[in-house]
């Protein structure tokens, strides 16, 4: 499966958003209670691809909703996008909503699509046995990438440091290779990428999502001014991605055929993406949106992805996390 980038350099991200939130950017998306289309951004990645059955199974049309998918390769043009205001959401990670938000971009999260569960992970040679293993061994993955998240909280989670390693930043298309190649003792890398460094490389998983459930979130994310101008529109939407997750529990095949089509790989390949990942109910959805003291809960995965973050000088101070959240809309879908 072809999935380029699922990523932001916060770093140089932090940057550019400082000189837009001083001009205001440019609006190109729908405004105010018009009837134009809701553009709603997608990049590569097995849980984003359902926005496309949203679409050709005719759940916004049910609903009686205008919606324009805008497809973005690279993940970060997809950010760019939404931070600027050229499109009204975007499908993205929690951590890479984060660094918009400290600058004072007005973003709230909608919905849970998925949470990455294996998807990502730290692939090793088979010699090592745990993370520990690693301390003075070279690792590569990008600068700034929730992989680069997931390799620092494996890390702290046992008692090391980037210090403690030889990091190397490298792009996920260059990491897998390296590995493959021996160049390094350890990768970061996402699918399909992961699958291929352990069959080709002989690699094994050390470490993935799976063992930090709720740290990876993959979220629909609108600029404050739809979600206030148009409610009813964001609410049909979310109405209409829960019929199409209940499309496909009873045409699996025929869904997973047309978004290996729109992925540009095989059914089976797809499926496997499909895997790593945990699709998100309704229930799931208002659960997430729930506070606890946990990574089940949205609010505390992104004080402490921003505080670690901020910590690396990659985002600024967030004052108020229950700002980036909206919880009413998926309240109301899992009522119906």
């Amino acid at each position: 499966m072809k999935r380029t980038k699922r990523m932001l350099s916060l770093l140089l991200l932090a940057a550019m958003l400082t000189v837009l939130a001083g001009c205001g950017g440019s609006k190109e998306a729908s405004t105010g209670t018009d009837d134009s289309p809701i553009t709603i951004a997608l990049s590569p990645w097995p849980g984003w691809f359902f926005w496309f059955l949203v679409d050709e199974k005719g759940f916004f049309d049910k609903h009686g909703v205008k919606v324009e998918l805008k497809w973005f390769p690279v993940y970060s043009d997809s950010l760019q996008a939404l931070s600027t205001g050229k499109v009204d959401a975007n499908s993205q990670t929690l951590s890479d909503t984060l660094a918009p938000a400290s600058k004072g971009i007005g973003l709230k999260a909608v919905l849970v699509n998925d949470n990455s569960f294996g998807g990502d992970a730290i692939v090793s040679k088979p010699e090592f046995n745990s993370i520990a293993d690693l301390k003075g061994k070279t690792i590569a993955t990008e600068l700034g990438t929730v992989d680069h998240l997931l390799l620092l909280t494996a890390l702290d989670q046992n008692g090391l440091t980037e210090k403690d390693v030889n990091y190397v930043n490298m792009t996920v298309n260059d990491a897998g290779p390296a590995f493959i190649s021996g160049k390094t003792d350890a990768s970061v890398l996402w699918e399909p990428f992961q699958t291929k460094a352990v069959k080709e490389g002989k690699g094994k998983v050390l470490f993935s999502s799976k063992d930090t459930p709720g740290l990876i979130p993959d979220l629909l994310v609108f600029r404050d001014e739809v979600i206030k101008d148009r409610p009813d529109d964001v609410q049909k939407i979310v109405d209409a991605w829960f019929d199409a997750l209940d499309y496909f529990k009873t045409h699996e095949a025929e869904a997973i055929e047309l978004m290996a089509k729109k992925a540009e790989t095989t059914p089976d390949d797809f499926k496997l993406g499909l895997e790593s990942i945990k699709l998100f109910t309704a229930a799931d959805n208002v659960e997430a949106f729930g506070k606890r003291e946990d990574y089940t809960s949205l609010a505390f995965t992104a004080q402490k992805t921003a505080d670690f973050l901020h910590k690396l000088d990659m985002v600024d101070p967030i004052d108020d996390f229950d700002a980036l959240f909206d919880s009413q809309f998926v309240e109301k879908a899992a009522k119906e």
